[in-house]
C-alpha cells in the first residue's frame, strides 16, 4: 500500500516485489510449521515449548521427542535452515531486501517518505525481525526452555524466579537468532529477482513437502516399528 500510495513507478515496483516474496516465501513457512505441529500434535505455542523440556535434545530442530527421534533431524534441520531463510525474506532482510533494493530501485517502497513514515516502515520491519526470531526460538529451539535438564534444578525456586529463567532464555534465544540476520547481511551477496523467485517456488517448496510427508510417516510408522 505503501508503494501504491506514492504515485512512482519505483516504490510500486519494491511494493510489487514485497508482495510477490511474501507470497512465494509464506507458502514454504507454513509447510515448515506443520512439520512442528506434526512432532508436538499441538498448535498451541505454549505446547509446543513444553514438548521441548529436558535437555537440548528434545528441541524440535533435533527431530523433537528426545534421542528416540534424533534421525528426525535428517529432516528438522533442514527445515530450520528454511524457516530461517524465509524469515530473512518476509522481512525484506538482505540478501532478500529486493523491494528496497538500492541498486536498481533507488529504496523501492521508501523512495517518497521522510522523517515519521520512514520511522515507522523501518519500526514495523525491525519488528518483523524480532517476532521471527522468537518464533524460530519457540518453535525449533525450545522457546523459554533451557538447554539442560532443569526439572531439580528449579523444583524450589519461586515462581516468579521461574519465569525469569525462562525469559532469560527466550530472549537469548532470540537474540542469537537476531544476530544471525546481521551476520547474513555481512556474508552473503544479494540474489537477483529470478534466483529469489526459484528458491522459494522450485526449491524450498518441494523440500517442504517432502518434509511434511516424512515427518507425518515418522509420527504414524515410528511408534509401531519401535
Amino acid at each position: 500500500m505503501g508503494g501504491w500510495a506514492s504515485n512512482s513507478k519505483y516504490p510500486f515496483l519494491g511494493a510489487l516485489r514485497s508482495a510477490a516474496q511474501m507470497v512465494s516465501y509464506e507458502v514454504s513457512i507454513g509447510f515448515v510449521i506443520i512439520t512442528v505441529i506434526l512432532l508436538s500434535g499441538s498448535l498451541n505455542l505454549t505446547r509446543i515449548t513444553e514438548m521441548q523440556a529436558g535437555g537440548f535434545w528434545h528441541w524440535n530442530i533435533l527431530g523433537g521427542g528426545g534421542l528416540k527421534n534424533l534421525p528426525l533431524a535428517l529432516v528438522m534441520i533442514p527445515m530450520g535452515v528454511i524457516f530461517f531463510i524465509s524469515g530473512l525474506a518476509e522481512t525484506n532482510r538482505p540478501p532478500f531486501d529486493l523491494p528496497e533494493a538500492e541498486s536498481e530501485l533507488v529504496a523501492g517502497y521508501a523512495i517518497e517518505y521522510g522523517s515519521t513514515p520512514y520511522m515507522l516502515f523501518y519500526l514495523a520491519e525491525t519488528s518483523n525481525i524480532i517476532l521471527m526470531s522468537g518464533l524460530m526460538a519457540v518453535l525449533f529451539l525450545g522457546g523459554w526452555q533451557a538447554p539442560f535438564p532443569t526439572a531439580g534444578l528449579t523444583a524450589h525456586w519461586a515462581p516468579t524466579l521461574v519465569s525469569l529463567f525462562g525469559l532469560f532464555w527466550l530472549a537469548a534465544k532470540t537474540f542469537f537468532v537476531f544476530f544471525m540476520n546481521a551476520m547474513v547481511r555481512a556474508v552473503v551477496p544479494r540474489y537477483r529477482y529470478d534466483q529469489l523467485m526459484r528458491l522459494g517456488w522450485k526449491v524450498f517448496l518441494p523440500t517442504s513437502l517432502v518434509a511434511v510427508a516424512l515427518v507425518a510417516g515418522w509420527r504414524v510408522y515410528a511408534p509401531v516399528i519401535g
